[in-house]
């Protein structure tokens, strides 16, 4: 049940903003209210939950690309990069907006967790040692990465430009790894 309520919290928020109401999350999923405060205490407590769960889902499946043996370093990092966590409709910049004005430290721990990439660190700079990846500073390769990863919060860009998230970060990454000239043209 708590995952039903949890995907309705989701549709809510796209429907209506984050400024909806338990009764209009109860109506949305026909059950009572009191039935809906029977697993949660409140909004906060379901967008806890949304949060925690998508971001452990976020750092176990990036840490299955990182340990998979299978994989070359490249990647591995394209990846990391790539990695989305389940309800990755819920990280929208509108979204994102309203959480940052009236749920501030839930927020807080989004906001956290989308510029700390310290695995996707370590990569790189196994990368530059084994000759593979430039000399570049880790720190500031990160920030680009991270920065251009973020960008695919504005989802209405890409439902506007008819490109999937999935597709985005891929082309993302070609861009970063392998730059915008054609090999030969340098």
């Amino acid at each position: 049940m708590q995952n039903r309520i949890a995907k309705a919290f989701i549709e809510e928020i796209h429907h209506k903003g984050i400024k909806f109401t338990m009764d209009d999350l109860a109506k949305r999923l026909g059950i009572s209210k009191r039935t809906l405060y029977e697993h949660f205490s409140s909004k906060r407590e379901i967008l806890d939950l949304i949060i925690d769960q998508s971001l452990a889902d976020f750092d176990k499946k990036t840490e299955q690309i990182v340990q998979d043996e299978s994989l070359t370093l490249i990647e591995k990092i394209k990846g990391v990069i790539t990695v989305l966590p389940n309800n990755n409709e819920f990280y929208d910049l509108r979204i994102l907006e309203q959480m940052k004005r009236f749920y501030p430290e839930q927020w807080e721990k989004v906001n956290r967790a989308l510029h700390n990439w310290d695995q996707l660190g370590d990569l790189i700079e196994q990368g530059i040692k084994e000759g593979i990846l430039k000399n570049i500073n880790i720190a500031l390769a990160v920030k680009l990465i991270t920065d251009a990863t973020n960008a695919t919060l504005d989802q209405q860009f890409f439902m506007k430009n008819s490109i999937s998230v999935e597709e985005g970060l891929s082309a993302f990454v070609d861009m970063i790894l392998f730059g915008l000239v054609i090999e030969d043209q340098k």
